[in-house]
């Protein structure tokens, strides 16, 4: 079955990369889950348009994840959560979470799958977070849990 994928796959290909994969995968997984369409000439014609938007959220190297990690790490960034009186969190704090957190604290907008916890944060307090900008640079970026 020949593809277009829509968004990075790992192991797979990049957005806009045109893959063949068995029928199974891309009829079941890929496809349903809004990570590729269909091959056709017609599609054919959306491939620019999907790598355009992806060098346009893309890193461009080393240098400039460097400075993005700069820019991250002198951040002072606080995320709001619900929480009880004993401190602990109705819920958990997410990457999206974190990623709303760095645009309102006047960080770059950061793509919320490159965000990762080292485990799950369900207290209030001070906790890390490590995005991957590129794949030789990681920025750990520490941020604090205040109740709503």
């Amino acid at each position: 079955m020949k593809l277009i994928l829509t968004s990075t796959v790992d192991k797979l290909g990049l957005a806009g990369d045109v893959v063949e994969v068995r029928d199974g995968y891309g009829r079941n997984y890929l496809v349903p889950q809004g990570k590729a369409i269909v091959w056709t000439r017609g599609a054919e014609k959306q491939i620019e348009g999907i790598k355009r938007a992806r060098d346009a959220r893309e890193v461009r190297g080393v240098e400039h994840a460097q400075e993005i990690r700069a820019q991250l790490e002198a951040l002072a960034v606080k995320v709001s959560a619900r929480a009880s009186e004993e401190g602990s969190l109705f819920g958990s704090v997410t990457a999206n979470d974190f990623a709303v957190a760095v645009k309102k604290a006047g960080g770059p907008t950061i793509d919320k799958r490159a965000v990762s916890f080292a485990k799950h944060i369900k207290t209030l307090g001070q906790h890390t977070a490590q995005v991957k900008l590129h794949p030789a640079v990681t920025a750990h970026i520490p941020f604090e849990v205040v109740a709503a």
